[in-house]
């Protein structure tokens, strides 16, 4: 991997450092935001009767807080500050990268106001309204421009392979958006899709699935084929499997979204199409997953002592599990019992919190010592009890949506001897009362776990550049 270390100078790590801070920020309000509508489904009256605080508002805000704002954040520091390490040249335009900086910071702004007030455009993970649209499809030219144009100008011959999962998640992401969000606007604040009934159902589902896709797993494999081996301080494991894998996936996930759409008025063929390349798409995800935890030959001792490192392997074990378990709850028969169940909520959220949150946060540890002049974090030991609070949050969370899922789907499907249903919506709501009450406990961990990241890069930016020395035992050889 090139990195010469007298080229730095010359790097813009000006909005790799502003972007990496806002990770941080918009991580707690999302993931805050989230744990407080947990509470309001044991405990509604949380909502205080005001509708700005009703679930219906606030959970479009918390997906977009989480994904977009925390997630976006932590490919935009990323991405641009492998692109320029690996092309060994400063980025194509400082300028546009203020912009896209600005202009995202601007669309979650925006987020914030328009959702609470309930603007909104219903489509999932494209809720905001058609101006915020626009606003968003230029930030996106802007960052596309900006990346393509310094892998263009790059000093050496190589293109180092994440930046090809970077490329393929802001090419697609472009592409994605633009088409889903063709709308027709009736005032500033309305607008109608452009399409009607099972093809806006399609598109939105080619859109949303493929946020996952790209958005939520290319971008994130970027940052895993950097900072992976170099917070190992071992190469890739296989670099020929990296490039089956990068063709294999962007070849397939395109393809899946139909599998959201199971049992409704979507033709039966395009269903069975999506739930086959959801199936197949089993393989390249572990084939990714196998690569990244295969580069630790020969560095797995490094794991007792160094939890930046930790945070990297078990995100990628996370996204091992949620790939299978993806696939699997594609399959028709299995999807009759999943679907509309909690067991999808959990299904999401070990992707969610177990892969894209905790590969960003040990990319954004590896980051900050790099970005302002110090050795190592403030405290390894704050970073270990990050780390613990993260992992126990997760597995909490998740285990407590796969048991309400799966108790929902049987209660729903239960019927009597005469075919009349044994259970009402309202009975299968109070059975899986305590298993929200764990979530939200589980959640509650994950918070505290980045309220404890944001003390420790508070304390590493603030101190004195080179004061704080790095621990031996979690450097790379």
């Amino acid at each position: 991997m090139s990195d010469i270390s007298q080229a730095q100078p010359t790097y813009n790590y000006k909005v790799v450092r502003q972007f990496t801070v806002m990770t941080i920020v918009w991580g707690i309000i999302g993931m805050g935001l989230g744990v407080f509508i947990a509470a309001q489904l044991f405990a509604p009256a949380l909502n205080f009767d005001l509708p700005w605080l009703t679930f219906s508002r606030l959970r479009p805000l918390h997906t977009n807080a989480v994904i977009f704002a925390f997630g976006g954040s932590a490919l935009f520091a990323t991405s641009y500050y492998v692109v320029q390490r690996t092309s060994q040249v400063r980025l194509f335009s400082d300028k546009l990268a203020a912009f896209t900086f600005w202009g995202w910071q601007a669309v979650i702004v925006a987020a914030i106001i328009t959702l609470p007030l309930g603007m909104t455009s219903s489509k999932e993970y494209a809720e905001l309204e058609w101006p915020i649209d626009i606003l968003i499809a230029l930030v996106w030219i802007a960052y596309c421009i900006n990346f393509f144009g310094t892998i263009v100008i790059r000093k050496v011959s190589h293109i180092y392979v994440a930046n090809w999962f970077y490329g393929a998640f802001i090419l697609t992401v472009m592409i994605l958006h633009i088409g889903n969000s063709m709308a027709i606007p009736v005032s500033f604040t309305k607008s109608y899709s452009l399409y009607a009934g099972a093809v806006d159902a399609m598109m939105q589902w080619w859109y949303g699935h493929n946020a996952v896709g790209f958005f939520l797993t290319a971008g994130f494999l970027g940052m895993m084929y950097y900072f992976v081996p170099k917070q190992a301080g071992r190469p890739v494991y296989s670099y020929r499997l990296s490039i089956v894998h990068f063709w294999a996936l962007i070849s397939l996930y395109i393809w899946a979204g139909p599998h959201h759409l199971h049992y409704t008025a979507l033709p039966d063929w395009t269903q069975s199409l999506g739930m086959v390349m959801s199936v197949i798409l089993f393989v390249p995800s572990w084939g990714g997953m196998i690569n990244g935890i295969m580069t630790l030959s020969g560095a797995w001792h490094k794991l007792r002592t160094d939890p930046v490192l930790r945070f990297l392997v078990v995100s990628l074990t996370f996204y091992g599990m949620s790939t299978f378990e993806g696939p699997m709850m594609a399959i028709k028969t299995v999807n009759a019992l999943s679907h509309y169940t909690d067991w999808t909520i959990g299904h999401v959220h070990s992707g969610a919190l177990g892969w894209v949150a905790m590969i960003s946060i040990g990319s954004v540890y590896h980051l900050i010592p790099h970005l302002f002049g110090q050795r190592a974090m403030y405290s390894t030991r704050l970073v270990n009890v990050h780390f613990w609070l993260a992992t126990i949050g997760v597995v909490l969370y998740i285990v407590a949506m796969w048991f309400s899922g799966v108790l929902q789907g049987l209660m729903w499907r239960a019927v009597n001897a005469d075919g009349t249903l044994t259970y009402s919506f309202v009975e299968s709501l109070e059975a899986s009362k305590p298993y929200y009450v764990v979530r939200f406990i589980g959640g509650c961990f994950v918070v505290a776990g980045m309220l404890v990241m944001a003390y420790n890069a508070y304390r590493t930016i603030k101190a004195p550049k080179g004061s704080i020395a790095a621990d031996p035992a979690t450097q790379p050889a």
